[in-house]
């Protein structure tokens, strides 16, 4: 870690993501010379702890950014693109944890374990990749650098914290009116803007975000662009479903990955076994595998369930786990800060 100290923005510091990337930068001991807190003109006048002094939440606006070296964006899209030009206008680095440039040219969409080479080629912001995405590559990189990947198919069980800190709530309120006998008004999920809304509690609702005119939602079609994308492969054929189960921390993920050459199954435990942010855990004789229970709070992504496809014997099937809010968000962007600061 570089000896400078950075002028560090947290844009959204309220929300469960903000909340998450301020807990990393104090417990990393990132080296910050001064904090910034942001958010909308709502939660302005919070006042949040950053080790052990007081700062006051302000308003978030195009002039909030002079003198701030690195700002970590998570209040939505429209925030985003809204205020991360004037960032970068005023000097910063921004590393955007929502969808507003994942897809562009000029913006690297970067996973450390899987892309650090892209850090250097931003022109000012750097994308976090989907909580979803994030994960998947990340256990799939050194399987793609050793066998080559042809094709993925995944399919998603999300946690609420997924859509924020609402959907939490809803989830726990209808958990209990199902308990207690009363009816369930359901009126978040699976999307607060659409008029049709389904309860979530002890079900599995089969939407995260908007129905594209393919048919694929919104959340699908992320995760089938960022992981090209991240492996810098358009070759890669990628299909996904997204489902949201009522678990409040902990994306789950069944994939399904053809690669393109032979291999052993004591290779595929060996190299995941000394990847970087990868905890394998892959036990069948004592029942040994990754729940979003043990992940929550933790920071790697957790992969187990390991076993060759039966039909083809070059497919092998995963079951992979992580923290969304913390690999899947706050985490990689802190990693990505902690990269440009080592930089300096």
């Amino acid at each position: 870690m570089s000896k400078r100290k950075f002028n560090v923005a947290v844009v959204g510091a309220t929300g469960a993501v903000g909340e998450q990337i301020i807990g990393l930068l104090e417990k990393r001991d990132f080296p910050v010379e001064k904090l910034k807190f942001l958010s909308s003109a709502r939660s302005a006048g919070t006042v949040l702890r950053f080790k052990g002094q007081e700062i006051t939440v302000e308003e978030a606006g195009p002039d909030s950014f002079e003198g701030i070296d690195i700002a970590l964006f998570s209040a939505g899209g429209d925030v985003s693109k809204a205020l991360a030009p004037h960032a970068v206008r005023h000097g910063a680095v921004v590393i955007d944890n929502t969808n507003a440039f994942r897809m562009e040219e000029t913006a690297p969409l970067v996973v450390p374990e899987v892309n650090e080479h892209m850090i250097s080629k931003h022109q000012g912001i750097i994308a976090n990749p989907n909580c979803s995405t994030i994960q998947m590559v990340a256990a799939l990189k050194p399987l793609y650098d050793r066998f080559g990947i042809s094709r993925i198919i995944v399919s998603t069980y999300q946690a609420v914290s997924g859509a924020g800190a609402k959907a939490i709530d809803e989830m726990l309120r209808q958990s209990k009116d199902v308990l207690e006998g009363r009816e369930v008004t359901p009126d978040i999920l699976p999307v607060g803007s659409l008029p049709v809304k389904y309860q979530i509690a002890f079900n599995a609702v089969p939407q995260i975000d908007k129905f594209q005119d393919n048919g694929y939602t919104l959340e699908e079609m992320k995760m089938v662009r960022e992981t090209k994308k991240i492996f810098g492969d358009d070759s890669i054929q990628v299909t996904a479903t997204c489902v949201r189960i009522p678990v409040v921390y902990g994306h789950s993920e069944s994939v399904y990955v053809e690669l393109k050459n032979d291999y052993e199954l004591e290779e595929i435990r060996d190299l995941l076994s000394n990847a970087p942010g990868i905890t394998l855990v892959d036990d069948p004789a004592s029942q040994s595998y990754p729940l979003a229970t043990d992940a929550a709070g933790k920071n790697d992504v957790f992969v187990g369930r390991l076993r060759r496809d039966l039909g083809n014997p070059r497919g092998l099937n995963l079951w992979i786990v992580s923290d969304n809010l913390l690999k899947g968000a706050a985490w990689n962007a802190v990693q990505i800060a902690e990269i440009i600061a080592a930089q300096e």
